[in-house]
Parts: structure tokens; C-alpha cells; sequence
């Protein structure tokens, strides 16, 4: 983790901006939760955890820096917030499975939609720079409680 929080100090540092003890902490919550999806709201909760004095007003606006500054990816879904997820430089991209019952949100990768991205590219003449792939339905468990009921 401390390696990581270097790498945030340093771009941060880059963009004119501190690493206060704030920005560190909702950093530590992000990297130690690297797989979880948060709104604003949660991750304020969990960063209440070790700074009770943080404020939300505080969380939103540093997710919008760490947005600009490509640190996290804000998602914007069908519910009525926000969803941020640390990026990962090692991880390949991936898309998102939105269950609409529990809202659980499933990472998904596929090759062929990587191809297609490619294929896209050179038929078009156009430079792809980024791209989000939701499917809306049901996870597992919310599928098989809906046959049960």
C-alpha cells in the first residue's frame, strides 16, 4: 500500500495538489477495498472509520480530483449516485454487470469486446480512448430467490 500512496502523493504532487492526511485516508480505504465499487455515501462511512472528523463535503470533493487526475474511474449507472472504483493500472479494462434487485455490481473482461473495440477502430478510422459496457439484470442469487417466491 505504501508504494501506492507514493505513486497518488507523486501525481498529485504534479497537479498541484497535497497528499493531506484527508486525501491519504480516503486513499487508504480505496486501495484496501480495490475491488468495491463505492458512492460517495459508503466510502464516507468507511473513511469515518479512521477519521471521524472527515466530512462528506470533503469525500465528494476529492473524488472529483481523483477523478480528474484519472486515480479513480467514476461510473455513472442507472441509480441515482455516483460510483467510484480505484483504477488499477495493472488490471485490464473490464466492463460491469448491474444486478437490479440488490444492485451488486460484477467486473467482467472479454476478449472478443476488445477485438471488437479494435475492429471498430481500424473500420472507422477512429481512435477509441475509452469505453464503459453495462448489462442490467439479475445476479445469481437474486434470480433464483425470484423463481423461489
Amino acid at each position: 500500500m505504501a508504494e501506492l500512496i507514493k505513486k497518488y502523493k507523486r501525481l498529485l504532487s504534479q497537479n498541484n495538489y497535497k497528499l493531506t492526511p484527508q486525501r491519504n485516508d480516503i486513499l487508504k480505504v480505496l486501495i484496501e477495498n480495490k475491488e468495491t465499487h463505492f458512492s460517495a455515501d459508503r466510502l464516507y462511512k468507511e473513511v469515518q472509520k479512521i477519521n471521524p472528523d472527515i466530512g462528506l463535503a470533503t469525500i465528494y470533493r476529492n473524488l472529483e480530483i481523483f477523478s480528474e487526475l484519472n486515480i479513480v474511474h467514476k461510473l455513472e449507472f442507472e441509480s441515482d449516485y455516483k460510483h467510484y472504483e480505484l483504477v488499477d493500472m495493472d488490471k485490464e479494462h473490464h466492463h460491469h454487470l448491474i444486478c437490479l434487485n440488490c444492485n451488486k455490481i460484477l467486473e467482467f473482461s472479454d476478449e472478443d469486446l476488445e477485438k471488437f473495440e479494435k475492429r471498430l477502430e481500424k473500420e472507422y478510422s477512429f481512435l477509441t480512448i475509452d469505453h464503459h459496457i453495462k448489462f442490467y439484470g439479475y445476479c445469481n442469487e437474486c434470480h433464483i430467490n425470484s423463481q423461489e417466491g
